[in-house]
Protein backbone atom coordinates (compact mmCIF):
# COMPACT_ATOMS: atom_id res chain seq x y z
CA UNK A 1 0.00 0.00 0.00
CA UNK A 2 1.48 3.23 -1.09
CA UNK A 3 2.05 6.08 1.69
CA UNK A 4 -0.66 8.08 0.38
CA UNK A 5 -3.38 5.40 0.04
CA UNK A 6 -2.10 4.66 3.91
CA UNK A 7 -2.43 8.09 5.14
CA UNK A 8 -6.07 8.41 3.28
CA UNK A 9 -7.31 5.66 4.45
CA UNK A 10 -5.96 5.44 8.31
CA UNK A 11 -7.98 9.25 8.58
CA UNK A 12 -11.05 8.03 8.87
CA UNK A 13 -9.70 5.18 10.98
CA UNK A 14 -8.47 4.04 14.67
CA UNK A 15 -6.38 2.11 15.83
CA UNK A 16 -8.81 0.44 17.60
CA UNK A 17 -10.87 -0.16 14.34
CA UNK A 18 -7.18 -1.61 12.84
CA UNK A 19 -6.69 -3.92 16.14
CA UNK A 20 -10.38 -5.23 15.69
CA UNK A 21 -9.91 -5.87 12.15
CA UNK A 22 -6.29 -7.58 13.09
CA UNK A 23 -8.50 -9.71 15.47
CA UNK A 24 -10.99 -10.03 12.92
CA UNK A 25 -7.95 -11.60 9.66
CA UNK A 26 -6.61 -13.87 12.72
CA UNK A 27 -3.59 -11.76 13.03
CA UNK A 28 -1.93 -11.46 16.27
CA UNK A 29 -2.77 -8.05 17.50
CA UNK A 30 0.44 -5.90 18.17
CA UNK A 31 0.17 -3.09 20.34
CA UNK A 32 2.61 -0.76 22.28
CA UNK A 33 2.57 -0.78 25.47
CA UNK A 34 -0.21 0.62 27.59
CA UNK A 35 0.73 4.47 28.07
CA UNK A 36 2.22 4.93 24.76
CA UNK A 37 1.08 8.61 23.94
CA UNK A 38 2.09 11.53 21.28
CA UNK A 39 3.85 14.09 22.62
CA UNK A 40 1.40 16.27 20.71
CA UNK A 41 -1.48 16.47 21.86
CA UNK A 42 -4.07 14.82 19.05
CA UNK A 43 -1.19 13.29 17.51
CA UNK A 44 -1.92 10.51 14.71
CA UNK A 45 0.76 8.57 12.98
CA UNK A 46 0.91 5.84 10.07
CA UNK A 47 3.98 4.65 8.33
CA UNK A 48 6.55 2.02 7.46
CA UNK A 49 8.72 0.57 10.21
CA UNK A 50 12.15 2.74 10.07
CA UNK A 51 13.78 0.52 13.24
CA UNK A 52 16.78 1.83 15.32
CA UNK A 53 18.18 0.29 19.16
CA UNK A 54 19.46 2.67 20.84
CA UNK A 55 22.62 2.41 22.93
CA UNK A 56 23.68 5.90 24.23
CA UNK A 57 24.51 7.76 21.19
CA UNK A 58 22.46 9.61 18.40
CA UNK A 59 24.33 8.07 15.62
CA UNK A 60 21.84 5.29 15.47
CA UNK A 61 18.95 7.73 14.71
CA UNK A 62 21.29 9.79 12.17
CA UNK A 63 21.70 6.44 10.24
CA UNK A 64 18.99 5.26 10.26
CA UNK A 65 17.26 8.73 9.09
CA UNK A 66 19.39 8.25 6.52
CA UNK A 67 17.96 5.46 4.26
CA UNK A 68 14.27 7.04 5.69
CA UNK A 69 12.00 7.31 2.68
CA UNK A 70 9.14 9.80 2.90
CA UNK A 71 6.62 8.57 5.66
CA UNK A 72 8.71 6.35 7.01
CA UNK A 73 8.39 6.21 11.18
CA UNK A 74 11.32 6.16 13.10
CA UNK A 75 10.66 3.30 15.79
CA UNK A 76 12.78 3.09 18.63
CA UNK A 77 13.88 0.71 20.96
CA UNK A 78 15.60 2.17 24.47
CA UNK A 79 14.14 -1.27 26.17
CA UNK A 80 11.11 0.57 27.95
CA UNK A 81 14.10 2.30 29.92
CA UNK A 82 12.41 4.98 32.33
CA UNK A 83 15.19 6.41 33.92
CA UNK A 84 16.59 8.50 30.73
CA UNK A 85 15.20 9.80 27.66
CA UNK A 86 16.20 8.97 24.11
CA UNK A 87 14.64 11.35 21.87
CA UNK A 88 14.53 15.48 22.28
CA UNK A 89 14.69 18.47 19.85
CA UNK A 90 17.20 17.56 17.31
CA UNK A 91 16.47 13.78 16.76
CA UNK A 92 12.83 14.75 16.27
CA UNK A 93 13.70 18.38 13.70
CA UNK A 94 16.62 15.80 11.69
CA UNK A 95 13.58 13.18 11.49
CA UNK A 96 10.83 15.91 9.83
CA UNK A 97 13.72 17.17 7.18
CA UNK A 98 14.40 13.47 6.40
CA UNK A 99 10.59 12.98 5.61
CA UNK A 100 9.82 11.05 8.48
CA UNK A 101 6.07 10.64 9.53
CA UNK A 102 6.91 10.63 13.06
CA UNK A 103 8.69 8.74 15.73
CA UNK A 104 7.29 5.97 18.23
CA UNK A 105 9.64 5.19 20.81
CA UNK A 106 9.93 2.30 23.61
CA UNK A 107 11.10 4.43 26.34
CA UNK A 108 11.48 8.26 27.06
CA UNK A 109 11.58 12.15 25.08
CA UNK A 110 12.35 15.34 26.53
CA UNK A 111 12.30 18.88 24.70
CA UNK A 112 8.30 18.70 24.85
CA UNK A 113 7.85 22.30 24.64
CA UNK A 114 10.06 21.63 21.45
CA UNK A 115 8.22 18.71 19.83
CA UNK A 116 4.79 20.62 20.47
CA UNK A 117 5.89 23.25 18.49
CA UNK A 118 7.50 21.57 15.66
CA UNK A 119 4.24 19.45 15.70
CA UNK A 120 5.85 16.22 14.60
CA UNK A 121 3.91 13.46 16.39
CA UNK A 122 6.44 11.54 18.79
CA UNK A 123 4.78 8.89 21.02
CA UNK A 124 6.33 7.61 23.68
CA UNK A 125 5.79 6.23 27.67
CA UNK A 126 6.53 9.99 28.62
CA UNK A 127 8.86 12.70 29.61
CA UNK A 128 12.17 13.18 31.82
CA UNK A 129 14.76 15.88 31.34
CA UNK A 130 17.53 13.86 31.57
CA UNK A 131 19.29 12.42 28.22
CA UNK A 132 21.12 9.24 27.48
CA UNK A 133 23.19 7.97 30.92
CA UNK A 134 25.46 5.29 29.51
CA UNK A 135 26.52 4.62 26.02
CA UNK A 136 27.26 0.58 25.59
CA UNK A 137 28.00 -1.52 22.55
CA UNK A 138 26.24 -0.97 19.40
CA UNK A 139 24.93 -4.49 17.91
CA UNK A 140 25.54 -5.15 13.91
CA UNK A 141 21.71 -5.57 13.49
CA UNK A 142 20.75 -2.25 15.27
CA UNK A 143 19.24 -0.72 12.38
CA UNK A 144 17.13 -4.38 11.44
CA UNK A 145 14.78 -4.27 13.78
CA UNK A 146 13.67 -3.12 17.25
CA UNK A 147 11.53 -4.11 20.31
CA UNK A 148 8.37 -2.62 21.31
CA UNK A 149 7.41 -3.96 25.17
CA UNK A 150 7.10 -7.70 23.64
CA UNK A 151 6.91 -7.37 19.71
CA UNK A 152 9.95 -7.36 17.05
CA UNK A 153 9.07 -4.98 14.69
CA UNK A 154 11.06 -4.90 11.13
CA UNK A 155 10.61 -2.65 7.89
CA UNK A 156 8.21 -5.18 6.78
CA UNK A 157 5.58 -3.64 9.22
CA UNK A 158 3.41 -0.53 9.12
CA UNK A 159 3.08 1.54 12.39
CA UNK A 160 -0.50 3.69 13.14
CA UNK A 161 -0.48 5.59 15.94
CA UNK A 162 -3.42 8.27 17.85
CA UNK A 163 -5.11 8.89 21.15
CA UNK A 164 -5.81 5.14 22.45
CA UNK A 165 -1.88 4.16 21.46
CA UNK A 166 0.17 2.80 18.91
CA UNK A 167 -0.14 -0.50 16.72
CA UNK A 168 1.61 -2.50 14.23
CA UNK A 169 0.16 -4.51 11.35
CA UNK A 170 2.34 -5.89 8.87
CA UNK A 171 2.68 -4.55 5.60
CA UNK A 172 1.86 -7.71 3.51
CA UNK A 173 -1.64 -7.83 5.43
CA UNK A 174 -2.61 -4.46 5.66
CA UNK A 175 -4.97 -4.29 2.51
CA UNK A 176 -6.90 -7.23 4.00
CA UNK A 177 -6.97 -5.29 7.73
CA UNK A 178 -7.96 -1.84 6.58
CA UNK A 179 -11.06 -3.48 4.58
CA UNK A 180 -12.02 -5.49 7.75
CA UNK A 181 -11.75 -2.15 9.86
CA UNK A 182 -13.34 -0.16 7.25
CA UNK A 183 -16.39 -2.70 7.64
CA UNK A 184 -16.26 -2.82 11.84
CA UNK A 185 -16.13 1.11 11.49
CA UNK A 186 -19.25 1.57 8.97
CA UNK A 187 -21.54 -0.73 11.42
CA UNK A 188 -20.50 0.68 14.45
CA UNK A 189 -21.44 3.61 13.08
CA UNK A 190 -24.82 2.20 12.03
CA UNK A 191 -25.20 1.17 15.13
CA UNK A 192 -24.46 4.60 16.90
CA UNK A 193 -26.99 6.74 14.79
CA UNK A 194 -29.65 3.70 15.77
CA UNK A 195 -28.98 3.69 19.68
CA UNK A 196 -28.69 8.08 19.09
CA UNK A 197 -32.32 7.54 17.17
CA UNK A 198 -33.98 5.51 19.92
CA UNK A 199 -32.59 1.99 18.57
CA UNK A 200 -31.24 0.56 21.82
CA UNK A 201 -28.19 -1.82 21.05
CA UNK A 202 -29.77 -4.46 22.92
CA UNK A 203 -32.43 -4.35 20.06
CA UNK A 204 -29.94 -4.23 17.22
CA UNK A 205 -28.43 -6.87 18.26
CA UNK A 206 -31.35 -9.02 19.06
CA UNK A 207 -29.92 -9.43 22.86
CA UNK A 208 -32.87 -11.16 24.38
CA UNK A 209 -32.81 -13.70 21.55
CA UNK A 210 -29.21 -14.37 22.30
CA UNK A 211 -30.19 -15.10 26.55
CA UNK A 212 -32.83 -17.39 25.37
CA UNK A 213 -30.96 -19.56 22.38
CA UNK A 214 -27.65 -19.48 25.31
CA UNK A 215 -30.44 -21.24 28.04
CA UNK A 216 -30.85 -23.61 25.14
CA UNK A 217 -26.94 -23.80 24.80
CA UNK A 218 -24.75 -22.32 27.03
CA UNK A 219 -21.82 -23.15 25.05
CA UNK A 220 -22.83 -19.92 22.84
CA UNK A 221 -20.92 -17.09 22.83
CA UNK A 222 -21.70 -13.97 21.98
CA UNK A 223 -19.29 -13.37 19.66
CA UNK A 224 -21.08 -16.27 18.18
CA UNK A 225 -24.47 -14.82 18.32
CA UNK A 226 -22.90 -11.23 16.94
CA UNK A 227 -21.49 -13.24 13.72
CA UNK A 228 -24.64 -14.50 13.35
CA UNK A 229 -26.62 -11.35 13.20
CA UNK A 230 -24.14 -9.22 11.75
CA UNK A 231 -23.14 -7.05 14.70
CA UNK A 232 -19.40 -5.70 15.36
CA UNK A 233 -18.90 -4.28 18.81
CA UNK A 234 -16.30 -7.04 19.86
CA UNK A 235 -13.93 -7.39 17.11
Amino acid sequence: MENDELHRRFEALTTAHLTDGCIRARLQVRCAPAGTRSAVPGGRVAGRVLPARHVGSVDVFLEALSSAEAGDVLVVDNGGRLDESCVGDLVAIEAATAGAAGIVIWGLHRDSADLRALGLPVFSLGSIPTGPLSLTARPADALDSARVGPWEVTPADLVFGDDDGVVFVPAAEAGDVFRLAESIRDTERRQADLIRGGTTLREQVRFAEFLRARAENPALTFREHLRAVGGAIEE
